[in-house]
Order: structure tokens, then C-alpha cells, then sequence
């Protein structure tokens, strides 16, 4: 009797191949877990305009925070700034970094888009 069970023990785990046994954290959801992001006209978004030098060896970096865009829109106007400011730049978790301070440049240039920007920190 005891080799019948184990047989059976053994068809078993043979046709339930599509078990799943281990499966990582986060890997099969991610499309369900980003919100998208609601579009706003420029003139609805308050921008934030900083220089920053933490965590970049030293060096300055402007970072314009604030937009409620999507990623598409935010790499257009990332290459006109970067085109006007003569400099590298990058979009990063929904915000502009432009390499070197061109803070008072990139305020003037937001406004004159529509969009409402200001200093923020020093």
C-alpha cells in the first residue's frame, strides 16, 4: 500500500506543473502600480527653480521641480532649455536636472513658456 501512495504522490506534482512556487516582489505588477500622471497647462503648474551641488561630486546642478507632465512633454522642453541654457541636462523622477547654475536664466525662460517658476533655496 505504501508504494501506491507514493505513485500517486508522484503524478501528482507531474501534472501540477503551473504551480507557482516562488515568485519576486514587485515583478509582475508594475503596470498595474503606476498611476498616470494628469497633464496640466503650464500656467496651473508652480515650479520650483534650485541650484544643488549634494551628491554630484561638486558639482552644480540646476533642478526645476513641481511638473505635473508626462515624461514625453518634460524631454521636449528638456531639450529647448538645454538648447537655450548651452548645457547637458536630464529628466529625473518628474523633474528637470540642467547641469551648471543657470537658475535666474531658467526662471526667466519658464515664465516667458507660461509656466509659473520661482528660486526656491539659495
Amino acid at each position: 500500500m505504501a508504494s501506491s501512495k507514493s505513485k500517486r504522490n508522484a503524478s501528482d506534482s507531474k501534472t501540477s506543473g503551473n504551480r507557482t512556487v516562488y515568485q519576486e516582489f514587485g515583478t509582475s505588477n508594475d503596470a498595474a502600480v503606476e498611476r498616470p500622471i494628469q497633464e496640466l497647462p503650464p500656467n496651473q503648474q508652480d515650479l520650483r527653480v534650485q541650484a544643488s551641488r549634494k551628491g554630484r561630486k561638486g558639482k552644480t546642478v540646476t533642478v526645476i521641480s513641481g511638473f505635473q507632465s508626462s515624461p514625453e512633454t518634460l524631454t521636449k522642453l528638456l531639450k529647448q532649455l538645454k538648447g537655450q541654457c548651452g548645457s547637458g541636462g536630464t529628466v529625473k523622477d518628474n523633474t528637470i536636472e540642467i547641469q551648471g547654475n543657470h537658475t535666474d536664466k531658467l526662471v526667466q525662460i519658464m515664465i516667458k513658456l507660461g509656466y509659473k517658476a520661482k528660486v526656491s533655496g539659495g
